[in-house]
């Protein structure tokens, strides 16, 4: 039930449903009393004792939910329920629209998505809800496409990668941060990070953080402010090139606040991809933060051009054709 009121409250447009208490029974002054003040606890969340208080679920886990209920309503032939669930799906994701025609035509520039996989996964899923083909191919084919987006939005490939049955424990944090010898890729994704564990995080990186070129931080319970306060240790490497922030409760705070580290070229001066997918409200990379990556691209490798037409094409008459890369426009 928990998941069902997070995700009815997730959604603007949809109505609040009113449950009827029924009618009023006489009680004891004290049993009401008592009755009162539990009740105020479950209202106020912040009066209740952080132990006792349970923190809402990630993003992820809430799209999870709304992907498994697609795989149920298909199994039932309710196609029109099917397309409601991947409207919401697709709006809590940041990608307005579920008709194919909103899709290929009023929202063609998809260029600059944090996780182009969703995108496409999510548009063939439309596809077979609205273009069906046999009624049996159809739906084997939409379950597929339905794990394959729940296998890609959800911690399974984490896990299955590194051998894992379940979540990792604080034990994996441990001896991933008592690694002295140099190492290029440190891998903290799965684990719970609370702004304690980001402090050692910090004190390892401030210590033996100059060998890193990869650092996972994907599905770790990421907070703006728990980002925030590593981001000075993070901005200094030397030679990390990949950072993974994906599944986490990121938001648009931390993209403007990482689009404003990058336009200094002394931070992240090796960086070349980071992703933001899965996370609360980012859906797509901004210009400041596409040129800082461009930049330091272009210190380190070639970037990859489409041929144009040489100076003796053009003197014959030819045509030289540029297209604009996302960071261009």
């Amino acid at each position: 039930m928990g998941g069902r009121l997070s995700r009815q409250s997730s959604l603007e447009d949809d109505q609040e449903e009113v449950v009827d208490p029924g009618p009023l029974r006489a009680e004891p002054s004290s049993s009401r009393s008592t009755d009162f003040a539990l009740t105020s606890l479950i209202l106020n969340s912040e009066r209740i004792p952080g132990v006792l208080r349970k923190n809402k679920p990630p993003p992820y886990g809430r799209r999870a939910a709304w992907i498994r209920d697609i795989q149920a309503v298909l199994r039932d032939h309710k196609q029109e329920r099917a397309m409601h669930i991947l409207k919401m799906l697709r709006k809590d994701l940041g990608l307005e629209g579920t008709f194919l025609n909103d899709i290929l035509y009023r929202h063609v520039t998809f260029l600059n998505l944090v996780d182009p996989i969703s995108h496409e996964l999510l548009l063939s899923l439309a596809r077979e809800l609205q273009c069906p083909r046999k009624e049996h191919d159809s739906l084997k084919s939409a379950d597929r496409i339905c794990r394959q987006l729940h296998y890609h939005l959800t911690p399974h490939s984490k896990w299955h990668r590194h051998s894992l049955p379940r979540r990792k424990s604080m034990a994996c944090l441990k001896s991933s941060l008592q690694q002295k010898s140099k190492i290029e890729a440190l891998d903290l994704s799965g684990i719970t990070l609370s702004p304690r564990d980001m402090q050692r995080v910090i004190l390892y990186l401030q210590g033996h953080g100059d060998s890193l070129t990869s650092m996972d931080l994907s599905f770790t319970d990421l907070t703006d402010s728990t980002l925030a306060q590593a981001m000075p240790a993070l901005a200094v490497l030397p030679n990390l090139t990949h950072l993974a922030l994906n599944g986490n409760r990121l938001t648009c705070a931390t993209l403007k606040e990482l689009s404003e580290a990058m336009k200094d070229s002394t931070n992240f001066p090796s960086l070349a991809w980071v992703d933001l997918g899965n996370n609360v409200d980012i859906c797509s990379m901004p210009q400041p933060l596409l040129l800082g990556l461009r930049r330091r691209l272009c210190q380190h490798n070639l970037l990859p051009t489409i041929p144009e037409a040489q100076d003796s094409d053009l003197s014959e008459g030819g045509v030289s054709m540029s297209f604009p890369l996302p960071w261009d426009r």
